[in-house]
């Protein structure tokens, strides 16, 4: 437990380790529930934090919180702690963590805005068929050439509302643009709205850089997201840690392999990543995985059945712990005989029969060494964790919330000017325009005789006139009306473009379709 190096995870006929130079891999956790999965991530995490690697994990049953404290000395552990060889070295010791809570009530606000997201993840968290998602590449193709900022969901309403009423226009410039589309994206947003989604989006941003911390005496932060609020909605899970890792991606610089990783993260229930995906989604992920890596990245998924994850991103998983699965079914005798044959085959290990017979606490193990080979295969029993086995008090939270480095950076909203303001502006100056237009049209009418109209067009009654031929006066009234639509149309049109191109510069697409702000 003392080398520099690697993370012990446990003891067979030799001490397994993962080598922290070969840990940007990439790793896999699988194994039935109850079976050890989420200890088996404690102690990953508490290695890399100890090497002085940040680490990112979903807390999804609340168990990982345990993570920030201290261990309390409990038989078990202590005869687990001799069965693995390091019961002189064991001891009890909390890691640093940072709490981090989409809704924001377990943790530290983590938000971001719909341009950053992009429309291919919005699509996803959507559900939206291929037409509706046509729509919205228009929509924010319609956002960048117009210079208007999409933060919030208001925003993203706004320009709904916008791009309906432009229809006709905008689908002989971008493509058809149904209505009946546009109605089915303003009700999937009314059903995220109701998941708590809308926190989710805004200011300020999560600046990825502040996952990417150390504490005062070296370690890494580990950070933490209350995930259980949030199964109640998978799809928006699944759709964060993906623009998570697109982040991840765009803003890091490449390092090649470094001699230990600049960033761990632990996605647990990876199967919410996958489940219905697109298949452009999949190649997607794929890519990231297959690339972050280079950065420094390593990225460990967490799930029961290795079958949850795509064959061509389990091929990119290097670092293996296989915990027990049962194989009552079929599809779990052909997960048991999948999850065997991703091993180094062992000769005096029937890896197929053994993965159903593994007790709690116990794995197989495998993971990369020397030149990114995987090591054999071997029944190992995992190490305790230092830690704490459950959750921390609500007290402890609060605690750990209001002394984290992050406090106040993100606790309270902000909203700045963007799509929705912008657009309530126009539509206010263009009735103050169209008012102004009647007003000028009654005093001309007053002046020249003319019977008045009423603010719906219809003509007021003029008692005892004479009427006069009226069709020149009306002709140059709408030359003129068209002249002034015309010049404001531009005005408006100008100003669009000119704040367009000012941001456009600033701005370019990211490899899943979000906006990247450039220097």
């Amino acid at each position: 437990m003392t080398a520099t190096d690697s993370i012990f995870i446990g003891a067979s006929t030799r001490d397994e380790t993962l080598a922290l130079k070969l840990a940007n891999r990439h790793g896999l956790i699988a194994g039935a529930t109850g079976t050890g999965k989420t200890v088996s991530l404690q102690i990953l995490a508490e290695g890399f934090s100890k090497a002085g690697v940040p680490v990112f994990c979903a807390d999804i049953k609340g168990d990982l919180s345990g993570l920030a404290a201290e261990g309390v000395s409990k038989d078990f552990l202590e005869k687990r702690a001799k069965d693995v060889g390091i019961s002189n070295s064991y001891s009890y010791e909390a890691v640093p963590a940072v709490f981090w809570d989409l809704l924001g009530e377990q943790g530290h606000p983590i938000r971001t805005t719909v341009s950053e997201i992009g429309p291919l993840l919005l699509a996803r968290l959507l559900e939206l068929n291929d037409t509706q998602e046509g729509v919205l590449n228009v929509l924010f193709e319609l956002a960048d050439d117009e210079g208007l900022l999409l933060l919030d969901l208001k925003d993203l309403r706004a320009m709904l509302a916008h791009v309906a009423e432009r229809a006709s226009e905008l689908s002989t410039i971008y493509g058809n643009v149904s209505k009946s589309s546009i109605g089915a994206i303003q009700r999937r947003l009314l059903v995220l709205e109701r998941q708590g989604a809308e926190a989710f989006f805004g200011e300020p941003a999560l600046d990825i850089r502040d996952f990417i911390r150390t504490a005062p005496d070296g370690r890494g932060v580990v950070n933490i997201l209350a995930a259980d609020k949030l199964m109640s909605a998978p799809r928006l899970y699944g759709v964060f840690l993906l623009w998570l890792l697109s982040e991840l991606f765009e803003e890091l610089p490449e390092v090649g392999d470094p001699e230990k990783p600049r960033l761990v993260f632990f996605f647990d229930e990876a199967h919410l990543l996958f489940s219905d995906a697109p298949k452009a989604l999949i190649e997607k992920v794929e890519q990231v995985v297959r690339l972050i890596r280079s950065k420094g990245v390593g990225v460990y998924f967490v799930t029961q059945n290795p079958l949850d994850v795509p064959e061509t991103v389990l091929a990119q998983l290097g670092n293996r712990i296989q915990h027990a699965l049962r194989a009552f079914t079929p599809r779990d005798q052909k997960a048991v005989r999948a999850a065997a044959e991703t091993f180094r085959p062992n000769p005096d290990l029937d890896t197929e029969r053994v993965i159903t017979e593994l007790g709690v606490g116990e794995a197989l193990v495998s993971t990369l060494e020397g030149k990114g080979i995987p090591s054999i295969v071997q029944r190992t029993l995992i190490r305790p964790p230092c830690s704490r086995l459950g959750p921390v008090t609500q007290a402890e939270r609060r605690s750990l919330i209001q002394s984290s480095p992050v406090f106040g950076l993100y606790d309270r909203p902000k909203d700045r000017i963007s799509a929705y303001e912008v657009l309530q502006q126009r539509a206010e100056e263009a009735q103050r325009q169209e008012q102004k237009r009647q007003d000028k049209e009654d005093r001309h009418a007053r002046k020249h005789g003319e019977p008045r109209r009423s603010r719906s067009g219809f003509q007021l009654p003029d008692f005892g006139r004479d009427d006069r031929p009226r069709r020149e006066s009306r002709q140059r009234r709408s030359n003129r009306r068209s002249q002034r639509d015309t010049v404001l149309e531009a005005g408006l049109k100008s100003a669009a473009r000119s704040l367009g191109n000012s941001l456009g510069r600033a701005l370019v697409r990211g490899l899943l379709g979000s906006l990247k702000r450039g220097n």
